[in-house]
């Protein structure tokens, strides 16, 4: 006797309109213009971000130098610029590394549960006790400075966030009627994850993913302004911010478009993770 299962769209339903959100649409635009600015900042940046002026030292905001110069002379329109190649790439690569490996985990430990579980998510529940920041210097000071650590101790701090979404999403998923019929018929472990419970419960990792990334804009910045992250002269929104704290008073846009520029992009982050809430996360929906 066979049993027959549910043809279960993932969610066609939902991807329908993803950005019928305002603020979701308003988000995706201002991200998607930001990525467009750090991808072309060659040809975009009216200046060399590194190129010294003494005659320029500390000059504020005019129709060449829109946003001033900074205590070395430096155009601070361009270093914002190129700020975002640093910022954006530690940003999204952390949160997408954390992605492609806290999801299986995530995925592997809901729906086998047991020892499985247990071995997956007890080290993963270590990690989480321990303060985020603490735990990205601590690697940092292991391993040394760079932008390039920064990304990886991110990503570490996130993993075990997105693994713990992805395992409460299989956990309902996995207790489905769908799911309970593909066991029943014999059909492997692997490809009911990958059929059934992967495209059912990935929708809350991707909005968490989202707004992640805005909150890893805010930790880079502040590793770089530590002098931790990204190191001078490379231009980063947080090695910005460290140039130009001894100059609050004196020079306060060296302070301003480094910090407004930061949160310009977390609110889009945000925004666009709540626009993305409405279509991929159920919970969101019903709240």
């Amino acid at each position: 006797m066979s049993v027959a299962i549910p043809n279960v769209p993932a969610r066609t339903s939902r991807r329908r309109g993803i950005l019928t959100s305002r603020k979701g649409r308003v988000g995706f635009a201002i991200l998607l213009a930001l990525i467009a600015i750090a991808a072309f900042a060659p040809l975009i940046a009216p200046h060399d971000p590194n190129a010294i002026d003494a005659a320029r030292i500390l000059a504020p905001p005019d129709l060449a130098h829109p946003f001033g110069s900074d205590a070395l002379g430096r155009d601070v329109l361009s270093r914002v610029i190129y700020a975002y190649r640093v910022s954006l790439g530690v940003a999204v690569g952390s949160t997408l590394l954390a992605f492609l490996f806290g999801v299986p985990l995530g995925l592997y430990a809901g729906y086998h549960g047991g020892w499985v579980d247990t071995l997956i998510m007890r080290p993963i529940d270590m990690v989480l006790a321990l303060p985020a920041l603490l735990l990205a210097v601590a690697l940092i000071a292991i391993i040394g400075p760079g932008s390039d650590v920064a990304l990886l101790a991110i990503a570490v701090i996130y993993l075990p966030i997105l693994a713990r979404v992805v395992r409460s999403s299989t956990l309902v998923v996995a207790s489905q009627t769908y799911v309970e019929a593909a066991r029943a018929r014999g059909t492997p472990s692997r490809r009911i994850i990958t059929r059934h419970v992967l495209p059912n419960a990935i929708g809350p990792a991707i909005v968490q993913a989202t707004i992640l990334m805005g909150f890893a804009l805010q930790i880079e910045a502040a590793l770089s302004f530590l002098g931790l992250g990204a190191q001078p002269p490379t231009s980063s929104l947080g090695v910005m911010l460290a140039d130009g704290r001894d100059f609050l008073t004196q020079a306060p846009w060296i302070e301003i478009f480094p910090g407004v520029a930061i949160a310009i992009t977390v609110l889009a982050f945000n925004f666009f993770g709540d626009g993305l809430r409405t279509r991929l996360d159920p919970r969101g929906v019903a709240r």
